[in-house]
C-alpha cells in the first residue's frame, strides 16, 4: 500500500516528498533555489503565436502572491497584458528594455537573451 498522501480533506493538497501541505512545503523552496542561478533572462518569442511577439521572463525564484504582485507591476509599467505560464512570465509585445530597467531597479541581475 502506498503511504504517501497527496490530498487531505482538512489541509488540501499534500506534498508527496515532505508530507506537509503544499502551502507550507519545505522542499519546494529548495527546488526553486536549485533551479534558479540568480540571473533573470528576458527573451522575445514569436513561435506558435502567428507572428505576434511576446516577451518571456525566466529565472525568477518567487512564488505565489509575491510573483503575482511582480507580474502586476511589470504589466502596469508596460501598459500591456500578460500571464504566468509554467514558471515563466509572458508579457504581450516587445518590452525587453523597459522590463530590464524595471527589474534592475528592484535589485535583480538581468540578461537579455536571444536575438
Amino acid at each position: 500500500m502506498n503511504t504517501k498522501r497527496v490530498y487531505s480533506t482538512d489541509q488540501g493538497r499534500i506534498c508527496p516528498e515532505c508530507n506537509n501541505p503544499v502551502t507550507n512545503c519545505r522542499c519546494k523552496a529548495k527546488k526553486l533555489v536549485a533551479a534558479s542561478d540568480g540571473v533573470i533572462r528576458i527573451r522575445r518569442e514569436t513561435k506558435g503565436r502567428k507572428g505576434a511577439g511576446v516577451t518571456i521572463i525566466d529565472g525568477i525564484a518567487l512564488e505565489g502572491s509575491e510573483l503575482k504582485s511582480l507580474v502586476k507591476k511589470i504589466k502596469q509599467s508596460c501598459s500591456s497584458g500578460g500571464a504566468i505560464k509554467a514558471g515563466s512570465i509572458e508579457i504581450q509585445g516587445e518590452h525587453r528594455d523597459s522590463i530590464k530597467t524595471l527589474l534592475e531597479k528592484v535589485g535583480y541581475t538581468v540578461k537579455l537573451s536571444g536575438g
